[in-house]
């Protein structure tokens, strides 16, 4: 799966987005949107999934990725600062698809380099601060 990736030309990051985005699809997600962006930041990905019912459900993902494994994990790298932002950027994802009716989570796929591993952490965190879903 790595050696698909041209690790000369790529950044950590970009390479654990490539990563992740290939697990998630061999997991069965579809993925809508890499690196969307706006002024307020950055999702790494948009997938749709599915709930434990069948139901679609938009999945919000964040990658990241280390070289090695003892540079931490998912936990240290998701704050409360990093989930709040998230939430943000999902909400307004959601109101410009007009999308406010479908179920959504956050999910993070950690991803080390070397040697090769990807852990998918599904619900990671709920939406956060004052700008959760319901606010």
């Amino acid at each position: 799966m790595a050696s698909k990736i041209d690790t000369q030309s790529v950044s950590v990051g970009e390479r654990g987005e490539r990563i992740a985005e290939q697990h998630l699809k061999r997991s069965g997600y579809r993925i809508l949107f890499r690196s969307y962006r706006t002024s307020l930041g950055e999702i790494d990905l948009v997938v749709l999934g599915k709930t434990r019912t069948g139901a679609k459900q938009i999945v919000f993902v964040e990658v990241k990725a280390w070289t090695n494994p003892s540079e931490g994990g998912p936990s240290d790298a998701v704050d409360d600062r990093k989930q709040e932002r998230l939430t943000r950027l999902a909400l307004e994802f959601l109101k410009k698809y007009r999308l406010l009716d479908c179920p959504a989570r956050f999910d993070v796929v950690e991803v080390v380099l070397n040697p090769l591993s990807v852990r998918h952490f599904e619900n990671a965190f709920e939406a956060t601060g004052k700008y959760q879903w319901f606010s």
